[in-house]
């Protein structure tokens, strides 16, 4: 295999129904190999609610006890993992809907609850990825959807980051394959003007990103992204490209790579 994209959605996808639909199509008709990952979005706390579950968020992640367990499993490997496959399916993409669990592709392990106790989210970590197993998968024209729920290696199940999630795919096949990891999210980009959605910063590279961060122009929420981004093309993939679920097939948004 030459080629391989793992192409990550997150909520501003999957909580819109309309949205969801456009991105179908659009990643049906991208061309080549491809895997799919993707978040919860809103529909846990929606399911939470109903059954009377708190729904307890610190920082912005959110805490999984037992019974939060419970409902992410159902909602992010049942209902939205299989609509989405559903979704393909009907758009003429051959797909499978996997955890971490299936077919043994991706171990998690337990955070350690200080200093803040997450419960059961889990953490992925060098080499937990069977990438072997996806790119056969690919090769068989069979296209893996993998949520964000993984395997603990002893029998349980833990809640994971998407994005890190689509990072560690993205590495774990990149050991068989050119791999290229793409990020679906709100805006165009990574912007030089938060205020300007047009003002999309087309690349960053290992030279250019200490000045965007020195002069404030990459910041908060961003760096983190942009860092993880940058050790992942130093670890092995050819680029990470952040743009709009809509212009999945576009060449615009921020690409980062090391050239």
């Amino acid at each position: 295999m030459s080629n391989i994209k793992v192409i990550k959605i997150g909520g501003n996808v999957v909580d819109n129904p309309e949205a969801l639909e456009r991105f179908v199509v659009d990643f049906a008709n991208t061309p080549g190999h491809k895997i799919l990952v993707h978040g919860g979005g809103v529909e846990a706390t929606r399911l939470s609610a109903r059954l009377n579950i708190e729904t307890r968020m610190i920082e912005g992640r959110r805490v999984t006890d037992a019974d939060t367990l419970e409902v992410v499993t159902m909602v992010y490997a049942g209902l939205i993992n299989k609509r989405i496959v559903a979704k393909l399916q009907n758009a003429g993409c051959n797909a499978i809907g996997l955890t971490g669990a299936d077919a043994h592709i991706v171990t998690a392990t337990r955070r350690k609850p200080n200093p803040i106790d997450y419960g059961f989210v889990g953490d992925i970590h060098d080499g937990a990825v069977d990438g072997q197993t996806l790119v056969h998968l690919c090769k068989s024209g069979i296209v893996p959807v993998v949520c964000a729920i993984m395997y603990d290696g002893e029998g349980g199940l833990l809640n994971c980051n998407a994005d890190s999630v689509a990072t560690a795919v993205a590495l774990g096949v990149s050991k068989l394959a050119t791999t290229d990891l793409v990020f679906c999210f709100d805006k165009k980009g990574v912007l030089r003007d938060v205020d300007d959605p047009t003002s999309t910063i087309p690349t960053i590279t290992p030279a250019n990103y200490p000045d965007l961060r020195s002069g404030n122009i990459i910041f908060k929420g961003m760096i983190p992204k942009i860092d993880n981004a940058l050790r992942a093309i130093a670890e092995g993939l050819r680029s990470v490209r952040i743009c709009h679920s809509d212009d999945l097939n576009n060449d615009c948004g921020t690409t980062i790579h090391n050239i």
